[in-house]
């Protein structure tokens, strides 16, 4: 290593986050020393994970953390929301759409898991009438439009209390995405052919419950 390189990598470990330098190290003399002989096997033959989960951004709802998943359990996808779009054949960019499309067709899972959370900020901004852009772009306000017509309706039942609404917009937000996956066309034909199956759960931050969604009567219960 030159004097040069070796200058560049103190000053990348002056300026990346600590904490993440110290669980890195943490992982690499722990977890990775224990499982290094898997990590190595998935170098070599690839991934071939059985699930996708689509999960929201937020840092306190980990999918990896919730269900305790080693290293190519689980495939990820973590957006806003937990959102799914609807599908769009106008030949653009579409992030979860590729991974989705990835997923299924590529990796052949035979999961597909919505997870949602308790105290999500992306639907707290779908229930605000006072939400500020914040960004002149409202790249956050364009995201979550979709979910307009289901917020004024939840808004409108006075019957129930803030945390209320919001846990019930957290729900039919999981609905909401299951359906647009099902618009997708080689996920309903997947479904249908018993190769593929769509799931909803919801993860409570507070407690750590997790809630099921039965697929018949689309009602959240309790996973025991």
């Amino acid at each position: 290593m030159s004097p040069a390189d070796d200058k560049g990598e103190t000053d990348s470990h002056t300026t990346f986050p600590p904490t993440l330098l110290a669980g890195y190290h943490a992982f690499k003399e722990g977890h990775f020393a224990l499982e290094q002989g898997r990590y190595r096997q998935l170098a070599e033959t690839g991934q071939k994970p059985a699930t996708l989960v689509i999960a929201c951004c937020d840092s306190r709802a980990a999918p990896e953390t919730i269900f305790n998943t080693g290293p190519g359990d689980i495939f990820v996808v973590r957006v806003v929301a937990n959102l799914v779009p609807s599908c769009k054949q106008d030949g653009r960019g579409h992030a979860t759409s590729a991974a989705l499309e990835f997923a299924v067709l590529g990796l052949e899972v035979e999961h597909v898991v919505v997870l949602g959370h308790s105290r999500c900020g992306g639907i707290k901004a779908a229930l605000d009438p006072a939400f500020k852009p914040l960004s002149p772009d409202d790249l956050i306000g364009s995201w979550i439009e979709p979910l307009g017509p289901l917020a004024e309706a939840i808004a409108g039942e006075s019957e129930l209390t803030d945390a209320e609404r919001q846990t019930a917009l957290e729900w039919l937000s999981i609905r909401h995405s299951l359906t647009n996956l099902r618009s997708f066309p080689w996920v309903d034909i997947a479904e249908k052919e018993g190769r593929l199956s769509l799931h909803g759960a919801w993860f409570d931050i507070a407690d750590g419950d997790l809630w099921l969604m039965n697929s018949q009567t689309e009602d959240f219960a309790r996973a025991v």
